[in-house]
């Protein structure tokens, strides 16, 4: 059986290069010398001449918890290079998932795929009492007994845990991130969501960062599209085509923010 392409974070990648790549398909733009290719919905690659291509695979991000819940979990991240034929290759861009109501936890972002390859969507925010979900980075747990989800090997970091005080506001952890695990609740602050990472390098642009926990002081989103962590009112959606995890909220007339959806992006030298 053929192993599937390595799988490296940036910048480990290295520089890929054209090898002749030549295709079509998705949103097709020219910068710094390279071609990119951008699906931000399901499409196909079409390639005609092989050669050689760099990707960024990014799953939709976990949906947060309600009732001190937890940020939602980015979704997972996986970039590297690999050989294209002259063929056509399916792209899977997959959705967020939504955030959750009073007393639910938040719901698992969709995979995304390209290249045999599969980025695993965002664990859903943990709320009182309820675990938070596995995912491409898993989410952040609600107050204990919630415990938090735990991210994918490769291709994101585990959600940060609630807090429960007898005398103070709980809290809710923050969703993991592809570059950071999520931030522990403290005392009436909610866990700050894992940044994402940076593609391509220099760029300034992110993906993949968790969403912030919910307290009276919610938690800040990760770099990459987290949303932000709410007390009353409803937390924030994660950022579209990010891969981000929606923001925890924490008390009853709040619901958590849904997961962002996420990108496949392909490159080579001109």
């Amino acid at each position: 059986m053929t192993p599937p392409p390595t799988v490296l974070h940036w910048p480990d990648a290295g520089g890929g290069g054209s090898g002749g790549a030549i295709a079509s398909g998705g949103t097709e733009t020219t910068a710094g010398g390279y071609k990119y290719h951008t699906f931000t919905s399901s499409g196909t690659l079409t390639v005609s001449s092989a050669g050689s291509v760099e990707y960024c695979i990014v799953a939709g991000g976990g949906g947060g918890g309600a009732f001190f819940g937890g940020g939602g979990g980015a979704g997972g991240m996986l970039t590297g290079t690999t050989s294209v034929t002259a063929q056509s290759y399916s792209i899977t861009v997959g959705a967020g998932g939504a955030g959750s109501g009073y007393g639910n936890v938040g719901s698992n972002g969709s995979n995304s795929s390209a290249f045999a390859l599969t980025a695993v969507g965002g664990g859903g925010g943990g709320r009182r009492d309820v675990n938070a979900l596995d995912g491409g980075s898993g989410g952040g747990a609600g107050r204990p007994t919630s415990l938090p989800g735990s991210g994918t090997a490769g291709q994101g970091n585990n959600g940060g845990n609630g807090l429960f005080n007898v005398t103070s506001t709980h809290s809710g952890g923050g969703g993991g991130g592809a570059s950071a695990a999520g931030s522990d609740g403290t005392l009436g602050v909610g866990g700050d969501g894992g940044d994402g990472l940076q593609w391509p390098t220099g760029s300034g642009t992110y993906y993949a960062g968790g969403g912030g926990g919910g307290a009276t002081t919610g938690g800040s989103g990760g770099l990459g599209g987290g949303g932000d962590g709410s007390a009353s009112a409803n937390a924030s959606d994660a950022t579209t085509n990010t891969g981000g995890g929606g923001g925890g909220a924490a008390y009853s007339s709040g619901s958590g923010g849904d997961g962002g959806s996420g990108i496949v992006i392909v490159r080579y030298l001109l």
